[in-house]
């Protein structure tokens, strides 16, 4: 999109200024007096403005200018998919690399100016990750490094649309994310008609209907997986519908407690996190009957292997099995027991009590 804007664009500002677009900015990087055309190529070049004023106004974008600016007086638009707060120099490490070996951020973002905030000028939306990376680089060893971004005026909507358009090519902005984003456009935008919201984003209505279900998870169940990336779409859909049964919900809930528990434990001790499968697996045989699940708690040691699982829990008590060869050692173990009985108590299996 960058590439096209620039090309159609550098086609209408060959001769002049085109009417509305922003070049009183100190920080605009600054354009070369093209030569003059022949009287004879004049014809073509009216007929190019014009298809690309018909590309550029497209009912909401009428404006862009490519600018050098300061990140710090840049902020996010709430409305994009991609949380900011779960940027990290590990999941932009590749993206930095790449800016440094070029010598800077090559690809503009895409923002607009904003009025109501003293702190910043502008915007961002789309290119989180490239803000995100150019704020890191300023404040690490390159404070010479500038945000590249083209000015662009848009209403929310179509701002919402881009921001879409982009999120959709990045694996890193989690489904959950973006059903969340989904969710507050269909209030925001749409009225709360779907059926419009499908046709605007060019997408299925049944896909976009999966999509606000998995939106309405609850806090505490995606509280039980280590990220929101770990929550795709078929999965958590599935999960979604279980959440319609009163009673499955409050056995998901009451499992999800203990996982986020046994997460925040796996992290502060350095061991891995359970893998998004196992949790899945662990919320669904939540709402199933306790003499329907063979293994309703499995804990894994620092080398991924099953240590010890809970294979039973009836009237005469429970029975737990420690597993060979998994390379847990006795401290994890007990550390293991402990989270079992933990999640018994959860879930209202604990026969020993």
């Amino acid at each position: 999109m960058a590439r096209n804007q620039k090309g159609y664009l550098a086609d209408l500002l060959a001769d002049e200024d085109a009417p509305g677009v922003d070049s009183s900015n100190d920080e605009t990087s600054a354009r070369a007096t093209p030569p003059a055309r022949p009287d004879r190529m004049r014809g073509n070049t009216l007929l190019g403005r014009e298809t690309a004023l018909a590309r550029v106004a497209t009912g909401e974008v009428r404006q862009v200018t490519q600018m050098l600016l300061d990140p710090a007086r840049v902020r996010v638009w709430s409305g994009n998919a991609r949380l900011y707060e779960h940027l990290t120099e590990d999941n932009c490490r590749e993206l930095i690399d790449s800016i440094l070996a070029e010598g800077g951020q090559k690809v503009p973002a895409v923002v607009r100016r904003v009025a109501d905030d003293p702190a910043h000028d502008f915007e961002v939306i789309a290119g989180t990750r490239r803000h995100w990376s150019i704020s890191w680089l300023r404040r690490n060893s390159y404070p010479e490094m500038q945000f590249v971004a083209q000015v662009a005026v848009l209403d929310d909507e179509a701002a919402f649309r881009l921001a879409d358009l982009e999120n959709r090519a990045r694996t890193d902005v989690s489904d959950l994310e973006r059903a969340r984003n989904y969710a507050a456009a269909l209030r925001q935008h749409y009225g709360n008609h779907m059926t419009r919201m499908a046709e605007r984003l060019k997408v299925s209505k049944g896909w976009l209907s999966k999509m606000l279900k998995v939106a309405a998870l609850p806090d505490m169940v995606v509280s039980a997986f280590a990220t929101p990336s770990d929550i795709h779409l078929k999965p958590a859909y599935a999960l979604a519908q279980l959440l319609d049964d009163k009673t499955r919900a409050a056995a998901i809930v009451a499992a999800a407690k203990v996982l986020a528990k046994q997460q925040a434990g796996r992290k502060s001790s350095g061991e891995p996190a359970l893998a998004a499968p196992e949790v899945f697996r662990r919320l669904h045989l939540a709402t199933q009957n306790t003499a329907d699940a063979s293994e309703p708690f499995i804990f894994q040691s620092k080398l991924g292997r099953t240590a010890l699982s809970v294979v039973s829990s009836n009237r005469q008590g429970v029975t737990i099995r420690l597993h060979a060869g998994s390379g847990a050692t006795e401290e994890d173990l007990l550390r293991g027991l402990r989270e079992a009985l933990a999640y018994l108590d959860d879930t209202g299996r604990n026969r020993l009590r």
